[in-house]
């Protein structure tokens, strides 16, 4: 385990911020989805490990010659966030227009390169699908060596003229649960499995791999709880992966043994760890990229909400581009809370229990940030 421990002391006064936001992500057969998982096993650790399909793909049916390969990132489906987001979209692309696709699930950084290559060689798909920043390094020599494929990527920019780059507003979102998470931890609340110590007014943030996109998830929520006082202290923890579990359990539990009331991750599948200490301790939890009260339901009793980020609305947007033969390679589409491509969503089973006085101030900063009163910071080093 690669665990990163920095506490920060308190949460500078910035100004607002919002948003929601995701994490992580060559070749299996149009892969099931993970979203039913029941949160009873601790996740999917390792679904990636050399999963490829028989040659082919996926065939799902409809008229479409259009083929579509999907790296994915290495948590792999079943993720109940990131990944299982990602491939909600090219479901709905392949239910509307009939559309093929092949997928793979990567279980190591290093064999995203060749996964690249292997789908873009033969000449077969008409876009190649990558799913999280770490795939960026590898797909800006791909993307090079294979002028004609198409390409996009989620969550990264590669500044070339066949690849399409989508990013989002992840601190805007982040922001939200991060006010949400500040005015709870200052009051006395109780719901499902979880309640609040307001003597001790302390929060967490779990991240997955740190760097500038996880810092964006970490500079949002850091800004929000400080909209709500200035006075909380925020808990930083960096588990150093996507996957593990375990170490997500244990950064967890380390922050709630020290009086946090509610962690908020932004950690792929390694957030399921998260929700198990949530449990535990008989705390809160924050979820992310998918309403993870409703994918990883077993844990529902302690997620007030999650910060959902619409990967799938960028997968199937740029095949919906491919298959009406308007594919925008070189171009930067940025999906943030005006566009709705993030946003706070509140818990299925507890969600509607929090106070009214803490939902009526997050909405009210959410319009604040889309007009444009509100500044969120992206960089947690400027907070």
């Amino acid at each position: 385990m690669n665990v990163d421990r920095r506490t920060l002391i308190k949460a500078t006064g910035a100004a607002g911020i919002a948003g929601l936001a995701g994490c992580t992500g060559g070749p299996t057969e149009g892969g099931d989805s993970g979203s039913n998982d029941s949160g009873g096993s601790g996740g999917n650790d390792s679904s990636g490990s050399g999963n490829e399909s028989t040659d082919g793909g996926s065939e799902s049916g409809g008229s479409s010659d259009i083929n579509v390969g999907m790296i994915y990132a290495t948590g792999g489906l079943g993720d109940g966030s990131f990944n299982d987001q990602a491939q909600t979209g090219v479901q709905q692309a392949s239910e509307e227009f009939g559309v093929s696709s092949n997928d793979v699930q990567p279980s190591e950084v290093t064999e995203f390169q060749t996964f690249q290559q292997q789908f873009a060689q033969g000449g077969e798909y008409d876009l190649i699908c990558c799913i999280g920043f770490l795939q960026a390094e590898a797909l800006a020599e791909t993307s090079q060596d294979y002028p004609e494929q198409n390409f996009m990527i989620v969550d990264s920019v590669v500044e070339q003229s066949n690849v399409a780059s989508y990013t989002f507003g992840e601190n805007e979102g982040s922001f939200l649960v991060g006010q949400m998470a500040g005015l709870l931890t200052q009051q006395e609340f109780s719901a499902g499995a979880g309640q609040t110590s307001p003597d001790q007014t302390t929060v967490g943030f779990v991240g997955g791999v740190e760097g500038d996109l996880i810092g964006k998830f970490e500079a949002g929520y850091r800004a929000g709880v400080a909209e709500a006082s200035e006075d909380i202290e925020v808990q930083v923890s960096y588990v150093g992966n996507f996957n593990d579990v375990q170490a997500g359990n244990e950064a967890a539990t380390a922050m709630y043994n020290d009086g946090a009331d509610i962690v908020y991750h932004a950690a792929g599948n390694a957030g399921t760890g998260v929700f198990q200490a949530a449990q535990e301790a008989g705390k809160f939890a924050i979820g992310v990229d998918q309403d993870q009260s409703l994918t990883k339901s077993g844990y529902a009793d302690v997620i007030l909400a999650s910060m959902v980020k619409r990967v799938d609305t960028a997968v199937y947007t740029s095949i919906e581009n491919v298959v009406n033969d308007s594919f925008n390679g070189g171009s930067v589409t940025t999906l943030g809370l005006e566009q709705e491509g993030v946003a706070a969503v509140y818990g299925d089973q507890i969600g509607s229990e929090i106070p009214e006085d803490v939902t009526s101030a997050v909405s009210e900063s959410r319009q604040a940030i889309i007009d444009g009163n509100i500044e969120v910071p992206a960089d947690p080093s400027n907070l």
